[in-house]
């Protein structure tokens, strides 16, 4: 199967960068380049890591063009207490020796579709305001892009931000709302799913017994991580919502999936960002997404520590 050819819009976020090590190890899948985007850190701080990530991981020839700083609309809102002030826990890299490309993410997302119709793939896994941006721009993108993977949202899950909204979509809700009625082939991960796939520390410390650079920063980022799931949310481990998002596009089978009519609130008031679904079709409207709704969580894991491992040998 030839591999997949992949853009990353991301906001490196500790399972984000875990996303990008997953890319690097997965021959399925070939990543063109990454656009970053404000979240859970600054865009400043978010192009670093993205691109400490990727050397790390040993990817420095993937393109880097940093995005969008703040919201369509709202202001912007960052995840300190769940990423660290970096943005990655208590993990150190290194300054980054490869630097961003000149341009703005937005427009190398359209400059990649148009030029390929039918054969981009969009993993989109912080809030989608670039993603949003570039559909504004250039509407032709949501023809020609080949499909689009969103982790976003909750549908009957708990909000992770508020009582309703996950974070991502909370972040730019707009942006989502421009998205999800944009007439893009998405298939969404929402917490429904990726709060079922928690990394432990057992799986933390089968992946110690390998001395690698790697491990060392999975076992570093991670370690903050968890202490935030454990304080906040009583979650023993934390979970990897990212990797797994990147992992459908190669193992669907990972997830059950349901074509529903999905969209995000954007009036002000408790349910701002709320992901729902209208399982009755109450208006008829056309189904907008496929929705990852249910999982195998340890098939997912198993993959992810697998190629770990092979990572973490390779990068000794």
């Amino acid at each position: 199967m030839a591999a997949k050819h992949i853009i990353l819009d991301t906001d490196p976020g500790i399972d984000d960068a875990l996303a990008i090590l997953l890319a690097a190890a997965s021959p399925e899948i070939r990543l063109e380049g990454v656009t970053t985007v404000h979240g859970n850190a600054s865009t400043e701080r978010t192009t670093r890591n993205a691109l400490a990530a990727l050397e790390l991981a040993g990817l420095t020839h993937v393109p880097v063009f940093k995005g969008c700083h703040a919201p369509l609309v709202k202001e912007p809102l960052l995840s300190p207490e769940t990423h660290g002030t970096t943005g990655l826990g208590y993990a150190q890299l290194a300054e980054p020796l490869i630097q961003p490309q000149a341009g703005h993410g937005s427009d190398f997302l359209i400059e990649q579709i148009m030029a390929r119709p039918g054969e981009v793939t969009l993993v989109a896994i912080g809030p989608l305001t670039n993603v949003a941006l570039a559909i504004r721009k250039e509407p032709r993108i949501v023809q020609n892009v080949k499909e689009v993977f969103i982790m976003g949202g909750a549908i009957l899950h708990p909000g992770n931000t508020t009582a309703q909204a996950e974070y991502n979509t909370f972040v730019d809700p707009h942006a989502a709302h421009i998205v999800f009625h944009s007439g893009m082939p998405m298939i969404l991960t929402p917490l429904d799913v990726t709060y079922q796939c928690i990394f432990t520390k057992d799986d933390l410390n089968r992946l110690l017994n390998i001395a690698s650079p790697i491990t060392k920063f999975i076992a570093d980022s991670t370690r903050f991580y968890m202490e935030f799931h454990d304080e906040y949310q009583s979650i023993d481990g934390c979970v990897i919502n990212d990797p797994m998002t990147l992992a459908l596009t190669f193992m669907p089978e990972i997830c059950d999936y349901q074509n529903l009519v999905v969209d995000v609130d954007i009036s002000t008031g408790v349910g701002l960002g709320n992901t729902f679904a209208d399982f009755y079709n109450y208006e008829k409207k056309p189904k907008n997404m496929k929705v990852a709704m249910g999982v195998r969580p340890r098939i997912f894991m198993e993959l992810f520590l697998e190629r770990m491992e092979k990572l973490a040998r390779r990068i000794s």
